[in-house]
């Protein structure tokens, strides 16, 4: 296999800076060689009209059939309600019958500047929903949905009364729903930490029997509230909401590894121990770096900067691995955690952006569209040698907001290429009559009863604002920040309290950009491509990875064999009974004696599945006699048994004179 196997870990991207000197369009673009080509107004044009009809498909899908639900389920076409269908399990803390959906999309039908069903959307909101409610919702996912949502709404509503003079019966009123919600939410803060609870009830707090017990929360749980809070502060002039999610950001800082300054997954809120330390950009962790940056941006407090460089020089130090991004240990950042990355870290480039770090941005951003690319989806989880590892795919929106964030720092018209590609498998692989329905196994195709709240606030949202022109839209983009929901909000709330940058330095900024532009032809669009030209070809070109001397296949393994045991043992594979008599095997990548045996446990445990489909597959067989001849103990005399049987499932393939 040779090259084509070659480890990536290692791989090294020169960019070689050629142009010294101003060349004329005509001299850069023969130089550079291939660069993709300007996509015309036209098609830009008729891509935005689409992505607008995409998200009237599922809003109207949503409210023709779900609403007041908290979502829709596009297959069933009906509206799910917590506590009447089916628990899900966690994924369900996000509803809490509260019109999750409605809440979730309210800015983005601002966005897409349909003013009079904003207007209309905002008064069911007023004349539908409650929080009094006895049930137990995330406090991270409520906060980020439905208090962003409602702070969002607000805010859009205001400037809409004020600029468009529409709304004019508007008092405030989602100002005052979101007042009450953070009330609710503020409970969960009473920790010894000021960590706050992963989960509270809205009616009763804490006093609930299921959560008096509750220890645990992850690091983005607790660390994605500031912009929220901070924001409900400053718009309410009651300070109390933004003082508990300083307090909360401070002792996540407090807790980071002092020696590799990143952040483990999941932590005690008591103790502020850790339970979990595993450290990525993805699950768990992604969105509370994210908010360290833009609490900076939105509040204008460089405390907040300075921890989130110190965080980013370390995340791109132990975890940044060419292109891709893997979890390491926090405390021995040099050694691999898992070998997958998961679908949440495609938020990481978009980041990279805002942090004005574009190249590595454009790196693992191509990587994830060679992923994309390959599986129509990027998989919820996917290895090192780019294999599905978790093949679900619920819609999210991570990969379309580095997407936008890329093609509005460089120009290059290659991220509109990107987005059409993305547009075209979601009509193609996820729309379905009543909506759009997130994707069960991006092997099969198969759909899930399934359409979260970010379909409609993010991922339209994102794609219809890579088509649109600045002069599409009823609000200048230039004067907010997004939420990590994609929500809106104003970097004039910075005004409202300390302001660390003056106006003559951002004046200084702005004339140094003015004049950079200005000084020659501007060819920012050229550079990613000569950064993605090395990149080409890296997810096809490489083979699915097998160690060169395995030490047990799955078709060889018998349950009854120590020496087999051991092994599994040592890939970190847990052999466990079930109640029923059937044996479930559980693989935990950090359980391992070793990487290496870490590794071949997950190629066990890949083969242990295709066994298994495959076994599933075979026609069943009905039992048929087979007939053999016993000897009795003490009787000299053969007698013959007939019984039935069918072809065994497992164990070894018997061959020859084998018995």
């Amino acid at each position: 296999m040779g090259s084509c196997c070659a480890s990536v870990k290692g791989l090294v991207i020169a960019v070689i800076l050629l142009l010294t000197f101003c060349l004329g369009p005509t001299s850069v673009f023969a130089h550079l060689g291939d660069v993709s080509q300007a996509m015309t107004r036209e098609e830009r044009e008729l891509l935005k009209e689409e992505a607008r009809d995409m998200f009237y498909h599922a809003y109207r899908a949503y409210m023709e059939n779900a609403f007041p639900a908290d979502e829709l389920m596009p297959l069933s076409c009906t509206g799910r309600w917590r506590g009447t269908e089916p628990s899900r399990g966690d994924i369900d803390d996000s509803l809490g019958n509260f019109s999750l959906t409605l809440i979730d999309t309210l800015d983005t039908l601002v966005v897409l500047g349909d003013l009079e069903e904003f207007e209309h959307a905002v008064q069911l909101v007023l004349n539908n929903v409650t929080f009094d409610s006895d049930v137990i919702v995330s406090v991270f996912e409520t906060n980020i949905r439905v208090l962003g949502g409602l702070l969002s709404g607000h805010i859009l509503a205001e400037y809409l009364r004020q600029r468009a003079g529409i709304l004019r019966w508007y008092r405030g009123e989602l100002l005052e729903m979101a007042r009450d919600l953070g009330y609710r939410l503020l409970p969960a803060f009473n920790t010894t930490t000021g960590i706050p609870h992963a989960r509270i009830n809205l009616r009763y707090g804490l006093k609930s029997p299921k959560l008096e017990s509750s220890r645990e929360t992850c690091t983005a749980c607790a660390g994605t509230m500031i912009l929220e809070m901070a924001a409900l502060s400053r718009l309410t002039g009651e300070p109390v909401f933004e003082e508990k999610a300083h307090r909360a950001m401070d002792e996540l800082w407090k807790i980071r590894h002092r020696s590799s300054d990143l952040m483990g997954t999941v932590l005690n809120i008591h103790s502020g121990d850790w339970v979990r330390r595993d450290s990525g950009v993805g699950a768990g962790i992604d969105s509370y770096y994210e908010y360290c940056l833009k609490a900076y941006i939105l509040l204008g407090d460089e405390r907040y900067l300075g921890r989130f460089n110190k965080h980013y020089s370390a995340v791109m130090k132990y975890i940044s691995q060419g292109p891709m991004l893997l979890d390491v240990h926090m405390h021995r950042p040099h050694t691999n955690s898992r070998n997958f990355m998961d679908a949440l870290l495609a938020f990481w480039p978009g980041l990279q952006v805002l942090k004005g770090d574009i190249k590595p941005a454009v790196e693992t951003h191509e990587m994830l569209y060679q992923v994309m690319q390959r599986h129509k989806f990027i998989p919820e989880a996917f290895t090192t040698d780019f294999q599905v590892h978790w093949g679900q795919h619920p819609l999210r929106p991570e990969f379309l907001e580095s997407t936008y964030f890329l093609y509005r720092a460089t120009g290059d018209p290659y991220y509109l290429e990107v987005g059409r590609n993305v547009l075209r498998s979601l009509q193609k692989y996820a729309r379905v009559p009543c909506g759009y329905a997130a994707v069960r196994d991006v092997r099969t195709g198969t759909h899930e009863d399934r359409m979260d709240s970010f379909v409609l606030a993010e991922t339209f949202k994102y794609l219809y604002l890579l088509f649109a022109d600045p002069s599409d839209l009823v609000v200048d983009l230039d004067e907010f920040l997004f939420t990590t929901e994609a929500h809106l909000l104003p970097l004039s709330l910075a005004r409202n309290s300390n302001y660390t940058i003056s106006e003559q330095q951002e004046m200084r900024r702005a004339e140094a950009d003015l004049e950079y532009a200005r000084s020659c032809p501007n060819t920012l669009h050229l550079f990613p491509e000569s950064v993605r030209r090395p990149l080409r070809n890296l997810v096809d070109g490489v083979c699915p990875r097998r160690s060169a001397n395995r030490k047990l296949h799955a078709s060889e393994f018998q349950a009854g064999n120590p020496d087999h045991m051991k092994m599994v043992k040592d890939m970190g594979i847990a052999i466990l009974t079930l109640p029923d008599g059937r044996v479930q095997l559980l693989h935990t990548f950090s359980n391992a004696r070793t990487p290496t045996d870490a590794e071949e446990g997950l190629l066990f445990m890949q083969e242990m599945v295709e066994l298994a489909k495959s076994q599933s597959q075979l026609p069943d067989t009905p039992p048929q006699a087979v007939a053999f001849t016993v000897k009795g103990a003490g009787d000299s005399e053969e007698k013959q048994v007939v019984i039935s049987a069918g072809p065994a499932h497992f164990g070894r393939e018997l061959r020859g004179n084998d018995r």
